[in-house]
């Protein structure tokens, strides 16, 4: 049960003398120059993942600045505090790898300080689900604050955008339709502001599902990152976490198995981040709450992508905000919905939906009956090639290679694509299956976003644009493609996907959910048995990366740690 001493009484060092304890506290506190009267106010800690690598969180300074107004108009007493931050193109091998490092950080961190309420300030891809995994296992009272997306920029007349635009220029450079002028030129005006990526990549989607979750005040996923709405939205976040903090409304009361379905249906309906089944998973798991593939296939059954952002569709978060932001999702999926859902507002989801501004014409989000896909972004795939389930973004592929079958072209591992995707003397062909192995959580290690392999160069050239790929890796939310995912058991540990050769014949058939290996079980087994587990690497040894690989979990339990994990009592979606 969580203390109910309050602020500066809240986790006293222990020296075996608490009135001691208190007097040292308050005397070291006070050389940062706090009266008596602010210290006896409830403390706010917020977190302080700016980082001159991470050009997402370059607002973060201004944002905390905000919510210390907020707090101290509300009468608190705002304290920031440093966590690690991630930034997805700067860390290796992989942010995803890191993940677990930063969520095990802010739990620690909210543990450790006198703190009577969190705001989690986070944007780029990892550290939000990070920030959220932590708040949920130190349950403490916490409102999430994204920094929000990027503005669009502008090429040629055209808009461009990171980085599904990134995907699509350096395919078309790669293909030689374009030259090194031009892509240097595209490359100047991808990321035109801080921000997020401002497609519905994992940033976007993670920063949609917090909100339909209930742990963000309404209206903050798709506020752009420079704009001043988002510093008032920061300010009333800063009071309300005082309020959390008086209400004692904690993590667990919010981020309930509903909350979560509510999170699961947005998801869907956003034609989200593959990546964001994976947090989803890691989070949930963290309250002993266990996502069930299966289950969230059927619901992806009746629940249509209505969101007209790139990768699956044309616009951007700016315009989706421009268009209402979430709320119109929300309002077209009410029916699905678990209106009853307790938010950080201290109200249901239903009672902020009904709170919510009238919605106006726009052209961004359809409705429910005129979607722009007919079933979920998301489909769960099954069979003797992914016995635990693998994914694939069905919304933002060819439709006609929904049902493909080919000959496996194969990668050994990530070296093994680098040093050959582009060989001139390779062995395929446009009909084949691109199959890479040894990218999975323990495999890479870290599960990297490697799942988008490139098509090789010498199809790329002829006009190819989309083939059927598969691994056990992720792959970004901004990107698009026949795209096998996530594949379970991963090879590293001895999954199928280790055993498929050269020259194997591979059934993909999306709408009937199945991923088969056409090889005779006899056959299968034979390779098994001469299966050899790959051998460790030297940094393997020690450190973090020890702990990583002796601890992480597979894909369809969030790859968080086994240890961190709460006992799974609930299955979801119910």
């Amino acid at each position: 049960m969580a203390s109910r001493k309050r602020g500066m009484r809240r986790g006293l060092t222990a020296y075996g003398d608490e009135e001691f304890s208190l007097f040292l506290r308050k005397a070291f506190i006070k050389a940062m120059g706090y009266s008596d009267d602010a210290l006896e106010r409830p403390v706010v800690g917020i977190t302080n993942t700016y980082s001159g690598f991470n050009a997402c969180h370059r607002t973060v300074p201004e944002l905390i600045e905000a919510v210390k107004r907020g707090v101290m108009l509300a009468g608190g007493l705002p304290v920031e505090f440093p966590t690690i931050t991630l930034h997805e193109s700067f860390a290796h091998p992989t942010s995803m790898y890191l993940r677990n490092l930063m969520a095990i950080d802010t739990e620690e961190m909210i543990r450790a300080q006198p703190l009577d309420a969190v705001v989690l300030i986070g944007g780029c891809d990892k550290t939000v689900p990070a920030l959220l995994m932590g708040a949920a296992s130190a349950n403490l009272p916490a409102i999430a604050l994204v920094t929000g997306p990027m503005l669009t920029g502008d090429h040629h007349g055209e808009r461009l955008g990171a980085c599904t635009d990134c995907r699509r220029f350096w395919a078309r450079y790669r293909a030689g339709e374009i030259g090194a002028g031009e892509i240097n030129a595209v490359n100047a005006k991808l990321a035109p502001s801080a921000g997020t990526c401002m497609v519905m990549g994992t940033a976007s989607t993670m920063a949609l599902c917090t909100e339909a979750l209930g742990m963000m005040l309404p209206g903050g996923a798709c506020i752009p990152a420079v704009m001043s709405e988002r510093m008032r939205h920061a300010e009333a976040s800063g009071a309300r976490a005082v309020a959390l903090a008086k209400e004692r409304l904690t993590p667990d009361k919010i981020m309930t198995p509903d909350a979560f379905e509510n999170a699961l249906r947005v998801l869907l309906a956003a034609g989200g981040s593959t990546n964001a089944i994976v947090h989803l998973a890691a989070m949930a798991g963290r309250l002993g709450i266990a996502i069930d593939l299966d289950r969230f296939d059927r619901m992806g059954r009746e629940t249509p992508v209505l969101a007209d952002l790139k990768p699956t569709g044309q616009h951007y978060m700016e315009d989706l905000e421009k268009a209402g932001g979430l709320v119109t999702i929300l309002r077209e999926l009410k029916p699905l919905l678990k209106l009853k859902a307790l938010t950080v507002t201290g109200k249901t989801l239903g009672e902020n939906i009904a709170a919510a501004p009238p919605g106006w014409k726009q052209d961004v989000v359809q409705p429910f009956r005129k979607p722009i896909f007919k079933e979920g972004g998301i489909a769960v795939l099954r069979g003797n090639l992914a016995p635990g389930g693998a994914i694939i973004k069905q919304s933002a592929m060819d439709p006609r290679l929904a049902r493909h079958e080919g000959r496996a072209v194969v990668f050994e591992s990530l070296e093994d694509l680098a040093g050959r995707i582009d060989d001139p003397g390779l062995d395929v062909h446009a009909g084949d299956i691109l199959v890479l192995k040894g990218a999975g959580p323990k495999g890479a290690p870290g599960m990297p976003e490697a799942g988008y392999i490139p098509i090789p160069r010498k199809l790329a050239r002829t006009g190819v644009k989309d083939m059927v790929r598969i691994s056990d890796a992720r792959m970004s939310g901004t990107a698009y493609g026949a795209i096998v995912l996530h594949v379970t058991p991963e090879s590293a540990i001895g999954g199928p996907l280790a055993l498929v050769n050269n020259g194997d014949r591979i059934r993909l058939d999306v709408p009937a959910r199945r991923l088969e290996l056409l090889v005779p079980g006899t056959e299968l087994e034979a390779r098994r048995r001469r299966w050899k587990k790959p051998r460790p690497r030297k940094e393997d040894a020690r450190g973090y990366r020890k702990l990583f690989l002796e601890s992480v979990t597979q894909a369809d339990r969030g790859c968080d740690f086994e240890f961190l994990a709460g006992e799974a009592t609930i299955r979801i979606p119910r």
